[in-house]
């Protein structure tokens, strides 16, 4: 216990709901078996209905009711806001938000620490459109112009490359310290298309904050059978 004490506090954890049921198996099995010894684990689920909720401190999975909201963005955003207040009030020292379909290794905790970076990401994969059609790519990006609404991606050639300065990721599999979380709280501009992750992303470059992604942690990402399509979702 005295080791445990001077170990890095951190909090897991990710908004939720009945949409991510399909992956809900895997996703208990991976975080509760995490090799870091001292966090600690906290759902928010913003389901319209109660059953989830339930369902989800049934399985020992610490979660918390949110609010639901007929937008996925607000819904979203409010939750991750929760977590971000649980990080805070509960003096952690970090959040890795570990998305409910997004598997890590065991060590992701440790391997992402040993960086010593104030925002780290991990890669997973994702369906996304380019001019060549619909393409698989790491949700990693190099550079992006918001305005013309373009991303470049980081290419797969680009991988296991060890730790590199990126422009903004996903939020799917990513280590963020308290500094940063009180700086900056999760959000969204109705005028564009983009989730939070995006304006997370831009918030950390006007707060000067550095990204990175360890290139060499690559985790599963149950995108195959998802019942349902991000683009159908208000």
């Amino acid at each position: 216990m005295e080791q445990d004490k001077k170990m890095k506090k951190i909090l897991v954890g990710c908004p939720t709901s009945d949409y991510h049921e399909y992956a809900l198996k895997e996703y208990a099995e991976a975080v509760k078996s995490l090799s870091y010894k001292n966090y600690d684990i906290m759902l928010v689920d913003n389901s319209k209905e109660d059953s989830y909720f339930k369902k989800l401190n049934s399985l020992n999975l610490p979660t918390v009711k949110g609010p639901y909201f007929e937008s996925a963005r607000e819904r979203i955003i409010t939750s991750r806001n929760i977590l971000r207040q649980k990080v805070l009030d509960g003096n952690y020292d970090y959040f890795l938000s570990l998305e409910q379909d997004v598997i890590p290794p065991k060590d992701v905790i440790e391997r992402l620490l040993q960086h010593k970076k104030r925002v780290v990401t991990g890669v997973y994969f994702n369906y996304i459109n380019t001019k060549k059609g619909v393409e698989l790519a790491p949700v990693v990006w190099s550079k992006v112009n918001l305005e013309k609404e373009e991303r470049y991606f980081l290419k797969p050639s680009e991988l296991n490359r060890g730790l590199i300065k990126i422009a903004m990721s996903g939020v799917g599999c990513i280590l963020m310290h308290r500094s940063v979380l009180e700086k900056i709280k999760f959000r969204y501009e109705k005028q564009y298309p983009a989730f939070d992750d995006i304006f997370f992303g831009l918030d950390c470059r006007d707060n000067k904050i550095e990204i990175y992604a360890d290139t060499n942690m690559i985790c599963r990402h149950l995108i195959k059978n998802r019942p349902w399509s991000w683009s159908n979702l208000k």
